[in-house]
Order: C-alpha cells, then sequence, then structure tokens
C-alpha cells in the first residue's frame, strides 16, 4: 500500500543535528525507509551523510545553490518520476517540531490516501489556536467555522504574515489555517502544474529523463534557476489547491 509513498526533506542547510535525524525518523512512520530523500546544499553532503549514514546514497539529492522550494521540488520530483510514475510526495522543511506523533502519522496517512485518488496539490493547514502574526494563512472555500471540519478543504487564499488586527479576524472566522509548509501531491501533478505556471524553472530541466542524476546537468539547470517559493510560484496560482486540517502540535525551530 505505501510502496509509492515519497518523503522529500527540503533541507537548505544543516542546523540542529539532532532535529534533522528526528524529521527523518517522523516520517518513517508513514513511508518506507527506502522512499526517504533528502534535498540539501552541495556544500553540506559531508553533514548529511554524517547525521545519517543508513540513507542510501541515491536518496541524497544535492543542490549547487538555494533557490528556495520551487527548484528544489522539480529536481526532486524529476528524480522522483524516473524512478516510480506512480510516486507520491510528501514534501516537508527539515525544521519542523511535531508535538502529536501519532496525530500527525495518522493526518499524513489520510492526506497520502486522498492525494493517491485525485490529482491535487494538497497542504496540511494547521487548525489556529490564537492570532499569530509569525505564520502564513490559508482561507478555505467552505466557509466560517471550517476549521470545526474533517476531511479535505478547498484553499480560497493564502496571505503572508498579516497584522495582528487581521490575523485575529482570521481566527475568529474559523475559515482560516495556519500554512505549515507540507505537501502532498502525485509527483506528476506538481510537475505538470509547474509546467503551467512556472516554466521558467522546469524549461531548465528538459533533457531530466536521461540526465537528472548528472551533477552537471543540475549544475546547469540551477545556474539560471530563479529563486522561487511553491507557495508563490504554484499554489497561489493553481485551481488544485486544497488542504488538509491538521490538530497536531506544530511549530518551526526558530519560534523556539
Amino acid at each position: 500500500m505505501t510502496e509509492h509513498r515519497y518523503c522529500v526533506i527540503m533541507a537548505d542547510g544543516i542546523g540542529s543535528t539532532r532535529q534533522f535525524r528526528h524529521t527523518y525518523e517522523r516520517f518513517l512512520q508513514v513511508v518506507p525507509r527506502e522512499n526517504i530523500l533528502i534535498v540539501t546544499l552541495a556544500r553540506c553532503a559531508a553533514d548529511a551523510r554524517r547525521e545519517l549514514p543508513e540513507l542510501p546514497e541515491r536518496n541524497l539529492i544535492l543542490e549547487p545553490s538555494a533557490r528556495k522550494t520551487a527548484p528544489c521540488m522539480a529536481l526532486a520530483a524529476y528524480t522522483l518520476l524516473s524512478r516510480d510514475p506512480e510516486a507520491v510526495i510528501v514534501a516537508s522543511p527539515w525544521d519542523l517540531v511535531i508535538r502529536d506523533e501519532v496525530q500527525f502519522a495518522a493526518t499524513l496517512g489520510e492526506a497520502f490516501s486522498y492525494v493517491e485518488e485525485n490529482d491535487v496539490l494538497m497542504t496540511l493547514g494547521i487548525v489556529p489556536k490564537s492570532p499569530d502574526t509569525n505564520f502564513g494563512y490559508i482561507q478555505v472555500k467552505e466557509g466560517r467555522n471550517a476549521h470545526l471540519m474533517t476531511g479535505p478543504l478547498q484553499v480560497k487564499t493564502f496571505t503572508e504574515k498579516p497584522p495582528l488586527e487581521l490575523a485575529e479576524v482570521f481566527v475568529r472566522t474559523g475559515e482560516f489555517f495556519w500554512n505549515s509548509g507540507i505537501f502532498i501531491w502525485k509527483a506528476a501533478t506538481i510537475i505538470s502544474e509547474m509546467e503551467k505556471y512556472l516554466p521558467e524553472v522546469t524549461e531548465l530541466f528538459k533533457g531530466w529523463q536521461e540526465h537528472i542524476t548528472e551533477p552537471a546537468f543540475i549544475e546547469t539547470a540551477y545556474a539560471e534557476c530563479p529563486k522561487m517559493s511553491l507557495d508563490y510560484g504554484v499554489m497561489e496560482r493553481t485551481s488544485r489547491a486544497w488542504l488538509y486540517p491538521a490538530r497536531f502540535g506544530w511549530a518551526d525551530i526558530e519560534r523556539l
């Protein structure tokens, strides 16, 4: 049931090594060990190998330079498509703290199941406990008190780190969720949407079928790649954006 499920941990540098390993082990609950990939900067390769010596060499994907999450995902998705055309990916930053890992695994498993049956771009949306100006917010189309619902919800808008007054309105309506930065999608679906909305990135990977594992090919692609986030480049434009409500404790390392 899980053979086509993959995890891509996006790490633009190794910070807390303990947390890096913990992130890897968290996803072992829902993804086979051999299906976890780390994407990090080439200069961090030695650190990654030292912290995760059991990681298969081909599952350490190296970026020549930091170009944000869109080029990172293009590289990872093309790599997985070359191995498994049916690949379904959960993509996550390396530096998140999850406080209820049992509920995290259950929520992610449900989101995986939905994405496997539907060509959507899913993000886990954290049900906010209070107004917070440090997070991005996602509004869903289901209207007021959507935060009480279970199951997938269709995305309406994204808002980056609002002022306090606006954050208070967001939380009060129940229509808004914190943007967790965790995505679930088929590799083929995210590439299709990136080719539609970010051709300036995907055009650089032409010939990936034969060359995606070659460092020189990746170096050439990244030399002209714009810095672009998945949220801005794809999620705010696509009609395929969905959200799965999440109620586990969540934070990023910088907030601790």
